[in-house]
């Protein structure tokens, strides 16, 4: 979700999402601040490092929401603000129905506010629904990206990928089956993480920092960033593809005012590195419809996604 407006859609519910977005709905809730059933891990034990960049949050962390903001699906988006204490918060499978993977969730908001629940507590209700344990990222915001401008998100990114494998046996994930899915700022990041994750750009502090931070698969929508616009939207080299990316899943709409073109070039580039991609381009959609379902077709990529993930093995 960047920081455009989106277009005002109509609201329809899928058998798919109506378990949990009608609790949702019912009991006019957004799922944030979470409950005390999610764990929440706080990323750096003593305060995030220098992120080399411009200031995050210089205020008080709180909801931005305001009257006049859009709707999107029928309800309000909840815009978090001045994240200064990334954490992460978690959303782990039922023991009955849990696949062993995991999804490192990054939330978008144009690297200035984050949509905690469109993209992020509504996202790892749906992971929830089809076995797979989801770790929410509640990264530094505002002015935290896109690297290399900043590399506040990507340091908190790699942190949230080292902790995921730390715990995976406490947590009850497989640490050769943990990917990250992200939306707008949050599919740059997920593109980012999967190709800088050899070096941490911070210093170490503990054992999680000695695990990998490469994530076993990566699912991206509707991305920004990752082409250039005045460049005739050439691809963003500061995301170097090599056949040791993970494998990706991309959805975006052709009149997405961020570009189709940015998952267009990400695919193609994929593609030339020998990387296994599946791109999902439709002709409406627009921008920051999260899962929230609408009459579009391009609201059920969700059971695409889920396929996706069983046809590369990481879901079984």
């Amino acid at each position: 979700m960047s920081g455009e407006d989106f277009p005002v859609t109509r609201f329809a519910l899928p058998a798919f999402l109506s378990v949990f977005l009608i609790a949702s709905v019912a009991g006019g809730q957004s799922g944030w601040p979470p409950g005390p059933s999610h764990a929440t891990v706080t990323l750096w034990p003593h305060g995030a490092p220098d992120p080399h960049g411009p200031l995050t949050a210089t205020g008080p962390e709180q909801d931005t929401t305001r009257p006049t903001d859009r709707i999107v699906g029928g309800r309000p988006v909840f815009r978090l603000g001045n994240v200064s204490n990334p954490t992460l918060t978690l959303y782990l499978a039922s023991k009955a129905g849990n696949t062993g993977a995991a999804v490192v969730v990054f939330p978008g908001g144009g690297y200035s506010i984050l949509a905690i629940d469109l993209e992020g507590t509504e996202v790892c209700d749906w992971l929830n629904s089809i076995g797979v344990s989801c770790l929410l990222l509640k990264y530094r915001v505002p002015s935290s990206g896109p690297w290399p401008k900043s590399s506040a998100a990507l340091q908190d990114a790699q942190r949230a990928l080292g902790l995921a494998r730390q715990h995976a046996a406490e947590w009850g994930i497989d640490p050769k089956r943990i990917g990250v899915l992200g939306f707008s700022a949050g599919g740059h990041l997920a593109a980012a993480i999967s190709t800088h994750y050899d070096q941490r750009l911070y210093p170490p502090i503990d054992a999680a920092d000695r695990q990998s931070c490469r994530p076993d698969f990566a699912i991206v929508i509707y991305p920004g960033y990752l082409a250039i616009a005045d460049r005739n939207f050439e691809f963003n080299p500061d995301i170097p593809v090599t056949s040791a990316t993970p494998p990706t899943f991309l959805v975006q709409a052709e009149d997405d005012t961020v570009h189709v073109e940015n998952v267009i070039q990400y695919f193609t580039e994929l593609k030339k590195a020998g990387v296994p991609a599946e791109l999902h381009v439709y002709t409406h959609g627009g921008h920051g419809y999260g899962l929230r379902p609408t009459d579009l077709p391009i609201t059920h990529w969700p059971a695409l996604a889920a396929t996706w993930m069983k046809t590369i093995g990481v879901v079984r």
